[in-house]
């Protein structure tokens, strides 16, 4: 008999023959009678691998590898957490945790995490440290060839405890020491609000993870003290959290008793209907709300459900579609089991969940529901809105396409370490709302790009190529080979007409960086709202009270 070659393909084996059998039973036999024999089974084969394998069995590793690719079969949401994975857990419902304050990143040629974003007032702030420190040394520990994610369970630990940490930081010949007093770590909820010129107020919401209705709260009645005229809600790249706070946000818009998500499960607790519970702040102030493919879950429940009862203009791209909701139950041992109990579906009776992960390619894949067998409902006004693929927005706004020289300068570092290099150079700059990169910074970061002796795939080559050897496969080659010499000359890798041709493209990437470094997340947001279609159409509605009217109301 062949021999499994090993651990991880014994776990797998067993638990595919489990799961196989266990939705694949026979005609006659019990559901009790198929998980009790397929459990047996499973058990059985644990106690021959672990008595005749022919190499010593792992049981933790070998167990929970194939608990893992079992539970990845059924969707990527249902989780199994031991004890020892528990603190993550509560980490992602809390948003919060005990660290430092700030995103780390690899540097692949150093073999070293490097400090790329530290939250204003952080510890990580607070000690000094910035942004293109490379992490050398932790309590002793040389941190050389520790990936990120290894670094940042060193970083993290219980607030209140402390650990010394050196660096290397760009433009200083020793290392840097810090002694820095890990405490507990929210992330920002809301980083940045304000009342834009036109009079219209502007929330960025990252997360419904912890508690942001309560700072929404807060900032949407400043904001409201200030004289605001219009909302623009931006939910781009927000991945959701609670379910509760999405629904308490969404409350403040619209009548208290309105019904706005409803859970269908497979058991009676996991089927609810959740309703509006309070007076609304506001039921008449014009609200636009910014969506892309990363707004997913709770942030598709606020948007969906403005959407569905006409109370906000949806503009952006389509969002993720994920209509799955998940709930936590104990297991032994201390673990825990983050499932998938139930869909949720918003005030006009549609789900968003945009994949279908009860039917698989062969390959294992699973691919979006086709628009073809999507179903039309209708918001509370009469418009129509489908299901199964996400929120569609009101407005689609096309999105610039990303040029292929981008992904190269940042894949190597260069708009990284050239944004450290400015920061070196310049002590103090404008306000993020008034900073903007000169034309000698973008030739000095030219000069960096070549001198770093910067290469990238060309498209347009690569499909060049691709054309001759087909021209040559069906006899073409020869006879339009002037035509291919001419165009390759056209083609050729030209890096400094590349740089020209891609500036604007690339100067805002480089600025963002540098705001970053000076002013924090905040500074960030506020260089890429700078050149934003989504927010400019977004302002561009809610400044006309006869378009915004128009986009609510069904059309004959």
């Amino acid at each position: 008999m062949k021999r499994l070659k090993s651990w991880h393909a014994a776990a797998l084996l067993g638990l595919t023959i489990s799961a196989v059998a266990f939705w694949g039973f026979e005609k006659g036999e019990s559901r009790d009678f198929q998980i009790a024999k397929n459990l047996d089974i499973f058990n059985s084969i644990i106690k021959e691998l672990d008595m005749f394998y022919v190499d010593t069995l792992n049981p933790d590793k070998t167990i929970r590898d194939g608990i893992d690719n079992m539970l990845y079969s059924l969707d990527p949401y249902t989780v199994y957490y031991p004890e020892d994975d528990r603190e993550e857990l509560e980490q992602m419902l809390r948003n919060k945790y005990g660290g430092i304050g700030s995103i780390i990143t690899w540097n692949e040629q150093l073999k070293r995490s490097v400090i790329s974003e530290p939250y204003e007032g952080m510890p990580a702030a607070e000690v000094g440290l910035k942004v293109g420190d490379i992490l050398m040394e932790l309590d002793g520990v040389d941190l050389l060839g520790k990936d990120n994610q290894q670094v940042s369970e060193m970083l993290r630990g219980d607030a209140g405890t402390s650990f010394t940490l050196k660096v290397q930081r760009p433009g200083e010949k020793n290392l840097l020491t810090f002694n820095i007093v890990r405490k507990y770590i929210e992330l920002p909820l809301i980083p940045y609000y304000a009342k834009l010129d036109e009079g219209i107020g502007y929330i960025n919401l990252t997360t419904f993870s912890g508690n942001p209705s309560k700072e929404f709260k807060r900032v949407f009645q400043e904001l409201k003290a200030q004289g605001i005229n219009g909302l623009i809600i931006d939910l781009r790249g927000n991945g959701g959290g609670l379910l509760d706070e999405a629904i308490e946000i969404a409350n403040f818009f619209v009548p208290k008793g309105q019904t706005l998500v409803t859970t269908r499960g497979k058991t009676r607790q996991a089927s609810e209907t959740y309703k509006t519970l309070r007076d609304p702040l506001d039921l008449d102030i014009p609200i636009a709300v910014l969506v892309n493919s990363g707004t997913a879950s709770s942030s598709e429940i606020l948007a969906g459900s403005l959407q569905d009862l006409d109370r906000a203009v949806i503009i952006g791209t389509r969002t993720y579609g994920k209509g799955l909701v998940q709930t936590t139950r104990p297991l032994p041992y201390g673990g825990t089991i983050k499932l998938t109990t139930s869909k949720y579906y918003i005030p006009s009776g549609r789900c968003v969940q945009a994949i279908d992960y009860s039917h698989r390619n062969t390959d294992g894949s699973v691919g979006r529901i086709p628009d073809s067998l999507t179903t039309v409902f209708h918001t509370a006004a009469g418009r129509e809105v489908r299901d199964g693929g996400g929120v569609n927005p009101d407005i689609v706004v096309e999105q610039k396409q990303t040029p292929n020289i981008i992904y190269y300068l940042s894949r190597d570092n260069l708009i990284f370490d050239y944004a450290t290099d400015f920061c070196i150079k310049h002590k103090k700059v404008a306000p993020a709302q008034d900073f903007v990169l000169s034309d000698k910074d973008y030739e000095e970061f030219k000069e960096k790009v070549k001198a770093a002796n910067f290469k990238y795939d060309q498209q347009s080559e690569k499909l060049l190529k691709d054309l001759k050897a087909m021209a040559e496969f069906e006899g073409y080659k020869q006879d339009a080979e002037a035509e291919f010499e001419a165009l390759e000359k056209k083609l050729q890798h030209n890096l400094d007409r590349d740089l020209d041709f891609f500036a604007e493209d690339i100067k805002p990437l480089i600025s963002v960086e540098i705001m970053k470094r000076f002013y924090y997340q905040r500074g960030g947001i506020i260089e890429q709202l700078k050149d934003d279609p989504d927010l400019a159409k977004a302002k561009e509605v809610l400044s006309d009270a006869t378009k915004y009217k128009s986009i609510l109301t069904p059309q004959s």
